[in-house]
C-alpha cells in the first residue's frame, strides 16, 4: 500500500514501476515490454508511468541505473575487508565469475545499445551513465591503491575505462559462452595495479 506524503507516494511509486519493468526488461526484453503491461503489473494507470518517466527509454534507462548501482556495490563489497592485493583480486575475480556476463542483464545492454544508434537522447543517456561508472570505478581504484599501498601502472581514471571496457567485453562474450575465462578479469587488473 503507498501511504504518505505526495512527494513519498510519487517516489514509492516510482520504484514499484522500476521493480516491475526490471523484472519485465529482463524476462521479456524492453521492446517486448509495453508500458502498458508495466502499468497493469505494477497496479497503477499508464498515467502513473507518465507522471513518473517521459516514457519507455526513461524508464529503461531507470532499470539501467539500478542494475549499474547494484552491480557496483556488490564490487565494493567484494573488496571491502581486504588487506592485499592478492586477496582484493581474488574477490574480484569471484565477483567477475559471479556477475559478468547474466544473460538477461546482458542482453537488456545490448537491446539499449541497439536503441542509442537512432535515438540520441538514448545515446547521450548512457555516454552519461557509462562515465558515471567509470567515475565510480576511478574512486574504488584510487582507495583500493591508497589502502593497499600500490603504484598503479597508470592513472586511475585510465585503469577505470580498461575495467568498464573489459567489464563490457567479457559480459558481452560470457553470456554467449559461459566458458569464457573470467580470471582474465582479475589478471589484467593485476598487471595494472601491480606491474
Amino acid at each position: 500500500m503507498v501511504a504518505g506524503t505526495r512527494a513519498e507516494r510519487q517516489a514509492q511509486t516510482r520504484e514499484a514501476l522500476i521493480d516491475v519493468a526490471r523484472v519485465l526488461f529482463l524476462r521479456d526484453g524492453f521492446a517486448a515490454t509495453s508500458l502498458d503491461r508495466v502499468a497493469v503489473e505494477a497496479g497503477f494507470s499508464k498515467g502513473a508511468v507518465y507522471s513518473n518517466f517521459s516514457g519507455k527509454e526513461e524508464l529503461g534507462l531507470a532499470v539501467l541505473d539500478d542494475l549499474h548501482t547494484e552491480q557496483l556495490a556488490a564490487a565494493a563489497a567484494a573488496m571491502e575487508g581486504k588487506h592485499t592485493l592478492d586477496d582484493t583480486l581474488d574477490a574480484l575475480a569471484w565477483w567477475a565469475r559471479e556477475h559478468l556476463g547474466q544473460p538477461k542483464w546482458t542482453a537488456l545492454e545490448v537491446e539499449f545499445a541497439s536503441i542509442a544508434r537512432h535515438n540520441p537522447f538514448v545515446a547521450e543517456q548512457i555516454a552519461a551513465r557509462h562515465k558515471a561508472v567509470r567515475q565510480a570505478i576511478e574512486h574504488l581504484v584510487r582507495k583500493g591503491v591508497a589502502d593497499l599501498g600500490v603504484e598503479p601502472a597508470m592513472p586511475a581514471e585510465q585503469i577505470a575505462t580498461i575495467v568498464l571496457s573489459l567489464s563490457i567485453g567479457l559480459g558481452a562474450q560470457r553470456s554467449l559462452d559461459p566458458g569464457i575465462d573470467v580470471e582474465l578479469f582479475a589478471a589484467t587488473l593485476r598487471r595494472l595495479l601491480a606491474p
